[in-house]
């Protein structure tokens, strides 16, 4: 009887035991499961900061560019910019259009740091700057100055309440103004 009672007492501490190391491995795992967590967000929060530190200032470039660019692409600018009355319209049309590809060339990166609504705008505006210049161009005659060209442009886009790169401008300041 002795024995019996030696082994219960032996098993019912060996059992304690296991459950008291159990309970205890169980609660270290949960708190460094917290810790680690913690950790983890803190690591998480550390690297985002990083990463905008890094990427604002090419942020903040792109929009001044993007901005940049619509103004560039506007057709008054263009016209003020490259009004030549001494060539034809077609070859006036042709500088025009190349000057809006070049622009828009040089700037096709700012993409990368826009907002994808943003750049959609930005590319719609520039495709409507190009509709309009041909629109203008294919009412002149073949022997149609630049001068009848540029007029025909003022008077098309006169006859626009708010043209697309305006509006582009206008989303691209407000969307900058959300990075703060």
């Amino acid at each position: 009887m002795n024995l019996v009672l030696f082994f219960g007492i032996l098993l019912v501490t060996a059992v304690a035991m296991v459950v008291l190391v159990y309970i205890f491995l169980n609660k270290m795992s949960e708190n460094l499961s917290k810790q680690g967590d913690k950790e983890i967000r803190h690591l998480q929060f550390e690297l985002k900061k990083q990463r905008q530190e890094f990427f604002l200032p090419n942020r903040v470039e792109a929009y001044q560019r993007s901005i940049l660019l619509m103004e560039r692409l506007h057709p008054n600018s263009l016209v003020m910019r490259l009004h030549n009355p001494g060539l034809p319209a077609m070859a006036l049309q042709a500088e025009f259009l190349k000057a809006i590809r070049d622009e828009y060339n040089h700037n096709v990166a700012q993409q990368l740091f826009v907002s994808p609504l943003a750049w959609k705008m930005v590319k719609d505006s520039k495709e409507e700057v190009v509709k309009l210049i041909n629109l203008a161009g294919n009412q002149m005659t073949a022997t149609s100055t630049g001068m009848e060209l540029s007029a025909k442009i003022f008077e098309i886009l006169s006859q626009m309440d708010q043209f697309p790169s305006d509006i582009a401008i206008e989303y691209l300041k407000k969307e900058f103004q959300e990075l703060f």
